[in-house]
């Protein structure tokens, strides 16, 4: 959050350096202070009174940002890790770890809506934990098993299938609680914590990683990431405010169909209310094209640049530290263009600043700067358009629907990922690296025509939230005027 210090303002302080002497008399003749020492002192008193200021006095706020902050430190270390422990201590072939990959996204297409109606259907607190726990466990057995011999391919299989699982959970259920933890309006500021904490473990997390498995192993830089899921626990355990209860839906409804109509619920509102529609439809479309172009991305970088995979490594560290200033701007760029022109701006400035990547071949001599530039300016917009759509959603979806919500919009733009990846990589073998980065390019730019066609572009601040405007779950949830 960015705090101004309006103190040179003060009319009085203004006032002190009127008189040209910097001398000034109280009204009964007796003479003051200097006025320069009435302003250190007037000062100083101002700075040991501060405290303080927005969630940094929300103590319940700050143990969910510190459990969120230590999870996805471990995580970012394990995204490296559990692959090196595939190649390094198992030897596995290229099929081998394909199979890896598909398994930590796999839960995210199989699980994903469901997901959403579980969420729904309980409090959020009590899911957070648990799926903490069972992610330090799973992880645990990874280097348990290098330990007593029994490491092998298949167990790095289930780990990353039921830990991708409990992720998900977590994922959506942490969306959904934030809402219940703080007041709406504090939602933007929230969720730029939240963003800052997984910049910073972007950012930082691949070297810590790269460090543990040079000095330990790769089973044992895990284990780092399982004990990380139990501080996180520890902490989400320690939140005092009391969480309502979830909506129980009556009916006589048989427990499958229940489900299915549950999940239907979720979609509807998705795909019928025009600035959830705006938003998921810009999301699918970027992950499609942004996945054609991440699939070829570190190949064109290694054999069309000659990158060196230290300097690759520089480029992506600097998407990190793009990403944590995109978080401290996502409010500021709210409160200065509006909550839809800072979406529709944003999105529009992550496809302009993804072009710059196929100019590097044009002009290599320059290449590392452009893509340096591209990166960090990529992840920065990316992160304020991330943090706004996040919290306009929270903002306009009933408290008992947010989980149905989260879990569609992640289940349309994560489903659309590997389809751009397959994408990707037949462009990339057919008409060549450089040309393939310029079609995701263009495509990522056509993904804003979604939200600058929405109500967004009129939308300066969130609507009334539809729990407090309609409190029967018959009555619709509130749209822009006009739609």
């Amino acid at each position: 959050m960015v705090v101004h210090d309006e103190g040179s303002r003060d009319p009085a302080v203004a006032g002190a350096d009127r008189n040209p002497n910097h001398e000034d008399l109280h009204l009964n003749g007796t003479e003051a202070q200097p006025a320069s020492n009435r302003l250190t002192t007037g000062r100083l008193r101002r700075l040991r009174s501060r405290k303080p200021t927005g969630l940094w006095r929300h103590a319940d706020f700050v143990r969910f940002w510190a459990a969120h902050t230590a999870s996805q430190f471990g995580s970012h270390v394990t995204l490296l890790a559990l692959p090196l422990a595939a190649v390094l201590t198992l030897d596995a072939s290229p099929g081998q770890m394909g199979l890896l990959a598909a398994a930590e996204r796999l839960p995210f297409l199989l699980f994903g809506l469901f997901a959403g109606v579980w969420v729904d259907r309980r409090r959020r607190r009590p899911l957070l934990v648990g799926a903490d726990l069972g992610r330090a466990v799973l992880l645990a057995l990874i280097p348990l098993g290098a330990l007593v011999g029994f490491l092998r391919i298949e167990l790095l299989y289930a780990v990353a299938l039921l830990a991708g699982t409990l992720t998900l959970l977590f994922d959506v259920a942490y969306v959904a609680y934030l809402p219940a933890l703080v007041r709406r309006d504090q939602l933007v500021e929230g969720n730029s914590k939240l963003e800052a904490s997984y910049s910073a473990a972007q950012a930082a997390g691949p070297g810590l990683a790269g460090i543990l498995v040079g000095l330990a192993t790769a089973p044992i830089a895990i284990a780092v990431d399982a004990v990380s899921y139990l501080v996180s626990a520890a902490l989400l355990v320690r939140i005092r405010a009391p969480e309502p209860a979830p909506e129980t839906t009556a009916g006589t409804d048989h427990p499958i169909r229940g489900v299915f109509r549950e999940i239907g619920e979720g979609l509807r509102l998705v795909l019928r209310h025009p600035l959830l529609r705006a938003i998921t439809a810009c999301g699918v479309t970027t992950s499609f094209f942004g996945y054609v172009f991440l699939v070829i991305y570190v190949l064109y970088m290694s054999r069309e640049l000659g990158l060196g995979p230290a300097t690759i490594g520089i480029v992506l560290t600097a998407g990190g530290f793009g990403a944590f200033v995109g978080a401290l701007l996502a409010g500021p760029a709210a409160r200065w263009l509006g909550v839809g022109p800072a979406i529709i701006w944003a999105q529009v400035a992550f496809a302009v600043t993804g072009a710059m990547v196929p100019l590097a071949v044009v002009v290599p001599s320059v290449a590392v700067p452009l893509l340096i530039a591209s990166e960090a300016a990529q992840w920065g917009v990316l992160t304020v358009y991330t943090v706004n759509q996040i919290s306009l959603r929270q903002a306009i979806v009933p408290e008992r629907l947010l989980g149905r919500v989260t879990a569609t919009s992640r289940f349309l733009v994560t489903g659309s990922a590997p389809l751009g990846s397959l994408a990707g990589g037949a462009l990339g073998g057919w008409i060549g690296l450089g040309p393939t980065l310029v079609v995701g390019a263009i495509g990522m730019m056509f993904a804003a025509l979604w939200v600058a066609a929405s109500p967004l572009r009129t939308l300066h601040a969130h609507p009334p939230h539809p729990d407090d405007l309609a409190p029967s779950r018959d009555q619709p949830i509130a749209t822009p005027a006009g739609d």
